[in-house]
């Protein structure tokens, strides 16, 4: 494995009380914690403790059936990572919001409080929306295809980037003496007319001390990839193994250079699910402990909704049935065809394959020491599958705290990720240069 002087990226992907299933059911947690703010809180400072990047929240926007067992998505993650800014100091903050089911302005201005509030550590997770009751729930009779949710999106980010850029960096101004608050001249309507929106602006909060929030997808569809490769900065992504991890890698960073960017201005964060304990043996038992009390209903629940197809317990003793054509499905295409990788043309049954998907949900799952943990994220990070991980503790606080204690030290010592912060913003812990307003822009070459 060859090394260079680059630094990998770690993120700490959270949920409730852990990424697996069961997590809330298990005696190394507890289950109140879901909705106790003073945990996540806890949980950054965790994070900080170890140096990572940035903190993640995903969301959806619906109930279905398997909250007779589980949901992960109770709060609203930009008001929870607002209340996480205040405990922390520099751990970076992602958010997710939609581009289907809420509008520019009001994720913009959002997004813009959250940057203020944390100093500049915010970032925004793009999303379409995939679930047919997210659209019940925003007045859709149906879901929008997949390609009318991008376009839509690519619209809205554009909207999103103008009204970010709405304030020149000058432009409050807050001077008692003289009475002006804010210069009138230097803030400037977008008057956007497009497909999906008209929307005048400017923005209600000026920029921020990284200019605009850090932006992250994770889209793995074709159109995902080129939607990622035209606005991303970060890409959460879900590959199993090292050569497919490193096909995308090679893939998406091509599309970025085509899309006229360098391929440094995009990093490329699979997910990473890890159990981790002195000894393999150990690490293999407690990863059992929590598989042993998984749902059967709320694993078939899932893994129906992942491919399209409704499955059973007369199904767990089979391969799973036809599958759509990735093409032709409206529903996450990238994770179906992670999940028609894994089956392997009926190598698992459905019983086994739910045992697989039971936390990392088709993440590479590493289950082993601390050494362990750390050679496999040095691997993927030396061979470009990945430029970081998007971390994804199976229970909190203990799985984090594993691997904040355990395995950053390991990188630290071999000299794969710093052993302190460098930056103040998001987008400075991800090497990337504050965005500049093109009003500034302007100017200079004026």
């Amino acid at each position: 494995m060859s090394r260079s002087n680059r630094q990998l990226h770690l993120n700490a992907f959270l949920w409730g009380v852990g990424q697996h299933e069961a997590a809330w059911r298990h005696p190394l947690t507890t289950a109140s914690d879901v909705l106790n703010v003073a945990h996540y809180q806890n949980l950054g400072r965790i994070a900080e403790r170890g140096k990572l990047d940035s903190l993640f929240f995903a969301d959806a926007l619906q109930v279905d059936s398997r909250i007779k067992h589980n949901s992960l998505f109770l709060l609203d993650p930009v008001t929870l990572l607002s209340a996480i800014a205040v405990a922390t100091e520099r751990i970076g903050l992602i958010g997710t919001a939609s581009t289907t089911y809420s509008d520019p302005y009001t994720t913009a201005r959002r997004f813009a409080t959250l940057d203020h509030i944390s100093g500049g550590r915010a970032g925004w997770n793009i999303v379409t929306g995939h679930q047919p009751e997210e659209a019940a729930n925003f007045g859709l009779d149906a879901l929008p295809t997949h390609s009318e949710r991008y376009e839509r999106g690519a619209e809205f980010i554009d909207v999103a980037l103008e009204l970010w850029d709405s304030w020149e960096d000058d432009a409050l101004r807050l001077d008692v003496e003289s009475g002006v608050f804010a210069d009138p001249d230097k803030l400037h309507p977008i008057d956007h007319d497009g497909a999906h929106f008209r929307v005048r602006g400017p923005l209600s909060s000026p920029r921020s001390l990284q200019g605009r929030p850090l932006l992250v997808q994770a889209g793995s569809s074709e159109t995902g990839k080129d939607f990622a490769a035209r606005y991303a900065e970060a890409v959460f992504t879900a590959q199993y193994t090292l050569e497919q991890g490193q096909e995308f890698y090679r893939d998406l960073k091509a599309r970025v250079v085509k899309a006229g960017r360098s391929a440094d201005e995009l990093k490329i964060l699979p997910g990473f699910y890890p159990f981790i304990a002195d000894t393999e043996e150990e690490a293999r038992a407690l990863e059992q402990s929590f598989n042993d009390l998984k749902s059967t209903e709320f694993a078939l629940e899932q893994l129906s909704r992942i491919v399209g197809v409704e499955l059973d317990e007369d199904s767990l003793d089979f391969p799973l049935p036809a599958l759509p054509s990735v093409e032709d499905f409206d529903g996450q295409k990238s994770r179906l065809q992670l999940v028609q990788d894994l089956a392997g043309d009926g190598k698992h049954t459905v019983r086994e394959l739910i045992g697989l998907l039971a936390g990392g949900r088709g993440h590479r799952t590493i289950v082993g020491t601390p050494e362990q943990v750390a050679d496999e994220i040095e691997l993927w990070f030396t061979e470009r599958a990945a430029d970081g991980f998007n971390v994804m503790p199976p229970y909190l606080p203990g799985g984090l705290e594993d691997f904040v204690d355990r395995v950053v030290p390991i990188l630290q010592q071999r000299g794969l990720f710093r052993t302190e912060y460098t930056a103040t913003t998001l987008r400075g812990h991800f090497g990337l240069a504050d965005a500049g307003s093109r009003f500034a822009t302007a100017q200079a070459t004026a």
